[in-house]
């Protein structure tokens, strides 16, 4: 079994998007990281099953991820949706051995315990972020977490994932999940004026673009 004690101040992962994978780590050894890394932590941590995946994000992907929730945030503003905003809180569910810190996250509609839009920001392409040799299942763990939909951005494109419950056995290979086209938690948002936007690397003046295509269109 690997050995977690004193971890927190090992890990090191002073590289850009550099991941760390461990296996055979027990539920209690994973409480115990992330009690040691403490609530200001700059690492994401996910574990499923046994395997534990630490993440140092760059800058890059720190501020992709805050323009990416500008935006949406900015929607919900203009829009009026009603909307509960999550962050980078750690999602657990110990009976499903199943844990994990989404780029960013939010409750659509009204404040529940776990997001019903969870979003992770990734260099490289979607399939490998998803299903990635000797890491996490990034859709089976969001499923055990019980979150509704999953977006992934990979090299400026968007890739979108809903839950199917009544109909799993369809998507085993998504773990449940179906690739779509467009939000079914956010239905009226415009994924090609948003996607544009994203691909903008000044944040106000993609700011400013998203909120006149919004006005455009409404």
């Amino acid at each position: 079994m690997v050995l977690l004690n004193d971890l927190a101040s090992r890990i090191a992962l002073d590289d850009p998007e550099e991941r760390r994978v461990l296996s055979r780590v027990s539920w209690a050894q994973y409480e115990t990281l992330l009690a040691d890394l403490g609530n200001g932590s700059p690492y994401r941590v996910h574990f499923l099953d046994g395997v534990l995946e630490i993440l140092a994000p760059s800058r890059n992907h720190e501020s992709g991820k805050t323009q990416l929730g500008s935006l949406l945030e900015l929607y919900f503003l203009e829009t009026d949706t009603e909307y509960f905003p999550m962050g980078s809180t750690t999602l657990k569910k110990p009976e499903r051995q199943a844990g994990g810190e989404p780029d960013e996250s939010y409750c659509i509609g009204t404040d529940k315990d776990f997001p019903d839009l969870a979003m992770e920001l990734c260099p490289a392409n979607a399939n490998e972020v998803i299903v990635t040799s000797g890491s996490i299942n990034r859709l089976e763990l969001y499923r055990r977490l019980g979150v509704r939909e999953v977006w992934f951005w990979p090299k400026n494109r968007l890739f979108l994932y809903h839950q199917r419950e009544e109909t799993p056995a369809q998507f085993v290979e998504t773990a449940g999940y179906e690739t779509i086209e467009q939000s079914e938690v956010l239905p009226d948002l415009d994924l090609g004026l948003l996607t544009r936007c994203l691909q903008n690397s000044n944040p106000l003046a993609a700011a400013k673009a998203f909120r006149q295509g919004l006005r455009a269109d409404g």
